[in-house]
């Protein structure tokens, strides 16, 4: 299966936070799932933790690599821009990933989230959503229990997974 690619100062290990959830689910595929991730506007029909996304510099309405867009989530208003993004293909898992920022000085909250969406045998999708962050947010964040952000992108999952059963009918 694969795996994350981590930029330099997000490596998981070496940052101040960091969550991973993933789900295996039968009866989807990545073609179907891929859509409802890749277009930010939709997140927040299956996402209660996301409100708000728009696109800078008329983008949009789909991520690709280098494009700015901004949304909110876990309280934080979040700047953001998609650092790599590879839509899923026969044989290749569909990776997107964005580097996304908050606050200032003491504040500031830099993250790495991450997505792979891929195909396994057996009409399977696997779905892997992995977040590093850094800064004083983040040192809070970890120290959390419940942890918000394992149970928030568990939520992510299991709203994308419902959408994209529900389109398919």
């Amino acid at each position: 299966m694969s795996d994350i690619i981590w930029p330099k100062g997000f490596v998981p290990g070496f940052t101040d936070n960091y969550c991973s959830n993933e789900v295996i689910v039968a009866g989807l595929s990545a073609a179907e799932v891929w859509p409802l991730l890749a277009q930010p506007e939709q997140w927040p029909s299956y996402y209660e933790n996301s409100a708000n996304p728009r696109f800078y510099d008329d983008k949009g309405p789909e991520l690709s690599k280098g494009v700015r867009f901004y949304f909110e989530t876990f309280g934080f208003p979040v700047e953001s821009q998609c650092v790599e993004y590879i839509a899923p293909i026969e044989g290749e898992a569909g990776r997107v990933a964005w580097h996304g920022w908050a606050g200032e000085g003491e504040t500031r909250l830099d993250v790495h989230h991450a997505w792979l969406v891929e195909d396994l045998s057996g009409g399977r999708v696997r779905i892997l959503t992995q977040e590093t962050q850094v800064g004083e947010p983040a040192k809070e964040l970890a120290k959390t229990v419940p942890n918000p952000m394992i149970n928030g992108h568990q939520a992510w999952l299991d709203g994308l997974v419902a959408a994209a059963k529900a389109r398919k009918g």
